[in-house]
């Protein structure tokens, strides 16, 4: 599910703060994240643009604002994942 208004790419920049687990990165390490369609700072621009980064008067850092750490707070999980494990029979238990 993508967020109205949203890329996957940009969604991707905004993954790579969690996997880091920083709020604020440098250009070099934006450029670097890998996407199919591309780069990371063409897209880390665009959330500049849309409110979810902020960055510096050089803009050589990126840093999260509000919106995007309440967007990588949201951890969504399948919907019948649970009942999956809850249903799942091991080979020991079936004997």
């Amino acid at each position: 599910m993508l967020i109205k208004g949203m890329t996957e790419q940009e969604i991707r920049v905004l993954q790579e703060f969690r996997r880091m687990a920083v709020e604020t990165l440098g250009i070099d390490a934006i450029k670097a994240i890998k996407h199919p369609a591309g780069g990371g700072e063409g897209p880390a621009f665009s959330l500049v643009d849309k409110g979810f980064l902020t960055t510096d008067a050089a803009r050589e850092n990126f840093t999260l604002t509000g919106k995007a750490k309440d967007f990588l707070s949201y951890d969504p999980k399948p919907e019948f994942e649970e009942a999956g494990a809850a249903g799942a029979v091991s080979a020991e238990d079936a004997e």
